[in-house]
């Protein structure tokens, strides 16, 4: 039998420096975005509600997380706020300009970063830089001293000549979020940023996106990596099928679930009587079977812990593993839809 106490990527990482970005822009003076029953209707074989009746503000200088399945809406809303789609009603303003009626305005002070990469492979890390900022209408002199500071951010400066063809997936993600955030934009918008990537250039992009958000710069991070959100965003919004779910900070959204530890219990047979018996306990929440484990939702596990181990014991029931763990984001997002992360939706 082996037994383990798991912490989710946010216990780990939340520190009290932290837990004090949670308190970040909460004067409504600081909203730098706002959005107003915004709903885009897609009207061709079928009817498609992409986003439905969404309100919400972002805080100035925040990373704010949009999180949800494939389909959830994240990217539509996104093509919104950015200027390349008019919503169907409601409205969304960046600081005080429209989206739909100042793009001009609001696309000089964004950087987006699509989910799809459109760097020109066949140019240098430095001219991809370079063209980018005079498309951004950056001055000669500005990108002389801006496109070696991006790089040497991104520890590239020493492949600056380089092809970006030669360069891994992780390293042409760096180059790409720096390059968006190259005429020092006040809001950047990061369309799945790690996708694809292997677990050391998730963490190196991490580490960019964290050193971006210091020069004052509001972040939007949507994604579907549970562990992403935890350990980057001060607050979150969960979206599903074009609806936003909830929204708080990673720690009210985890307090938010009704049972304050999960504990799973492996068996290799399960006996009648022991179900009833678990679900008696004052403080368990709730109790599920998955294949050869029992998933119990309650308060105090660590405290519980020996009377379960008791209630199999006696009904002779050979325990094969224990894990303890705090409530991830993903028991969240599960709690409030009953569908996982990666559900297609």
């Amino acid at each position: 039998m082996t037994a383990e106490h798991q912490d989710t990527p946010g216990d780990r990482d939340r520190t009290p420096a932290n837990d004090a970005r949670e308190g970040k822009g909460t004067e409504p003076d600081d909203d730098i975005i706002r959005i107003e029953h915004l709903t885009k209707v897609f009207k061709n074989a079928r009817t498609v509600v992409a986003v439905d009746d969404v309100s919400l503000t972002v805080h100035r200088g925040e990373i704010f997380g949009l999180l949800g399945p494939n389909g959830a809406g994240k990217s539509t809303l996104i093509r919104i706020l950015t200027t390349l789609m008019k919503p169907t009603s409601g409205t969304a303003s960046i600081e005080s300009y429209d989206v739909t009626r100042d793009p001009e305005k609001i696309r000089s002070r964004i950087g987006v970063c699509p989910q799809n990469s459109t760097l020109d492979l066949e140019l240098s890390a430095f001219d991809n830089l370079d063209f980018y900022g005079r498309l951004q209408n950056v001055d000669d002199k500005t990108l002389a001293t801006r496109i070696p500071e991006l790089l040497g951010m991104v520890e590239l400066a020493d492949r600056a000549d380089a092809r970006v063809s030669t360069f891994s997936g992780g390293m042409r993600r760096k180059l790409e979020i720096v390059r968006a955030f190259i005429h020092h934009p006040s809001i950047l918008f990061l369309d799945e940023p790690t996708i694809g990537l292997d677990p050391e250039s998730r963490r190196e992009v991490w580490k960019q996106i964290n050193l971006l958000n210091t020069e004052e710069t509001t972040i939007i991070l949507t994604t579907h990596y549970m562990d992403e959100a935890e350990k980057l965003c001060d607050r979150i919004a969960f979206m599903d099928e074009g609806r936003l779910v909830s929204l708080d900070t990673p720690g009210n959204l985890k307090r938010a679930m009704p049972g304050g530890d999960l504990i799973e219990i492996g068996f290799s047979e399960l006996k009648e009587g022991i179900l009833p018996a678990v679900r008696s306990h004052a403080s368990v929440v709730s109790v599920e079977l998955q294949g050869q484990k029992m998933l119990i939702s309650a308060h105090e596990g660590s405290s519980l812990l020996p009377v379960l181990l008791a209630d199999f014991e006696r009904f002779s029931i050979p325990v094969t593993s224990i894990t303890i763990r705090s409530p991830s984001l993903e028991d969240v997002f599960i709690y409030l839809t009953g569908k996982k992360l990666d559900d297609s939706g």
